[in-house]
């Protein structure tokens, strides 16, 4: 006899099927999140005001607050608010790519500035040093 397979959480079907590797969901992830708080901004504030300067007391001094703000954060925690978010981690990807190359231009520049200033040899492949004797007493 044959044992039957548990059913498991039902999975939703995501818009976009394209894997992402384990820092890249985070990103997305991290989209998310900021736009369903976005959507839940005033609910947020009005349970951090209450709960201000409270411990345990803000259990039940802030109920309502917190009921309100979690029922806002469920209602917004949807399938498609997290295909909204991947979509928009995929549109700004060439931002990225190119802040990061920008990035790492500026580190190059830095770095053959200081090998310049502390007359250290140029590495291999970079073009002349800069002129840094002019800055120096």
């Amino acid at each position: 006899m044959m044992a039957t397979p548990k059913p498991g959480p039902v999975q939703i079907a995501s818009r976009n099927p394209i894997p992402l590797s384990t820092s890249q969901e985070s990103q997305v992830r991290e989209l998310y999140y900021k736009r369903v708080r976005g959507y839940c901004g005033d609910e947020i504030r009005d349970f951090a005001s209450c709960a201000l300067n409270r411990t345990i007391s803000a259990t039940w001094a802030c109920r309502q607050q917190r009921l309100a703000m979690n029922n806002c954060m469920i209602a917004h925690a949807s399938q498609q608010e997290q295909d909204a978010a991947r979509e928009e981690w995929f549109a700004t990807r060439d931002e990225r790519r190119k802040e990061r190359e920008a990035k790492e231009a500026r580190r190059k520049e830095q770095e053959k500035f200081h090998r310049a200033w502390w007359g250290m040899p140029p590495l291999p492949g970079d073009e002349e040093a800069p002129d840094v004797t002019e800055g120096k007493r």
